[in-house]
């Protein structure tokens, strides 16, 4: 599989934000979001066995597959594998994908112009422009809805965004504010 990095930290968005995790960050995207945080030229080729083995040397509950998209590569072997270790599994998606069985909490973050085939997620997390009303499949359901705001390099528009995010979630109380807490607290 090809990683891009393996690494223990706190999960900075979304619902579970705060939770210590170890984050396994695949390489490789069906879409090329211009926001996107990850390089994907750079990774390492992993055996399931050499994941399992990393995951194994941190002591968090939950192990984070992100990207990239991770739906690309994932097996239900290696979600087993996973599991015989004593932890919980979430996924971050774009939702492009199916999913194997086994993964303990989904997040689906829909893209624009990517097609998504899940209808049942744990947290749907919208990135908000501040502009655009954020991005909700039809025919998906989910438990949580976070809204987070796009960070681009500007910090006075960064903050404008922030301030119509949380305006959103004031007029529309089923999103709550899902901010970069990472970004904020500067870990990885």
């Amino acid at each position: 599989m090809k990683i891009n990095e393996i690494f223990y930290s706190l999960q900075g968005e979304g619902a579970k934000a705060g939770t210590p995790a170890v984050f396994v960050r695949f390489s490789g995207c069906n879409l090329r979001c211009p926001f996107c945080d990850t390089q994907h030229a750079s990774f390492t080729t992993l055996s399931e066995e050499q994941i399992v083995a990393e995951v194994r040397r941190y002591p968090a509950q939950w192990v984070v597959l992100t990207g990239g998209e991770p739906s690309l590569q994932i097996t239900p072997t290696l979600l087993e594998r996973l599991h015989a270790t004593n932890r919980s599994i979430a996924i971050e998606t774009n939702g492009t994908h199916p999913l194997p069985p086994g993964l303990d909490w989904i997040t689906l973050s829909p893209k624009e112009g990517g097609a998504v085939c899940l209808q049942q997620v744990d947290e749907l997390k919208a990135l908000y422009d501040g502009i655009h009303p954020p991005l909700v499949p039809a025919g998906v359901a989910a438990s949580c809805y976070s809204l987070q705001p796009i960070a681009t390099a500007d910090p006075i528009r960064n903050a404008e965004t922030t301030k119509r995010c949380v305006d959103y979630c004031l007029a529309h109380p089923q999103w709550h504010l899902s901010l970069q807490l990472h970004k904020i607290l500067n870990i990885r």
